[in-house]
């Protein structure tokens, strides 16, 4: 009975067509701030959030507003968006 269980498990495993994940990237996303300064002094909002994550093909947005602390770990996918005390945008850059 277990042999036929490892057996379908492997059998299943097999079959399966998925790219797994790897830390720090999204299939067909790797972000490109180039261009993206024109979104500087503009408010940090969700809709402008939107555009910048379009704007530099980042699968992953992250807001910096003052005072928070930010891991160092690398994600070619992901988009920092630094903001002052008023929530307007400072500055944008990937990673």
């Amino acid at each position: 009975m277990r042999s036929a269980i490892l057996l379908a498990l492997g059998v299943l495993g097999a079959c399966t067509t998925a790219r797994p994940m790897v830390h720090g990237e999204t299939p067909g996303h790797t972000c490109n701030a180039a261009g993206a300064e024109n979104f500087i002094g503009q408010s940090g909002n969700s809709e402008t959030g939107a555009a910048i994550m379009r704007a530099t093909h980042a699968a992953v947005l992250r807001w910096a507003p003052p005072g928070y602390m930010l891991t160092m770990d690398y994600r070619a996918d992901r988009v920092t968006v630094r903001l002052d005390e008023a929530r307007k945008i400072l500055s944008i850059n990937c990673g």
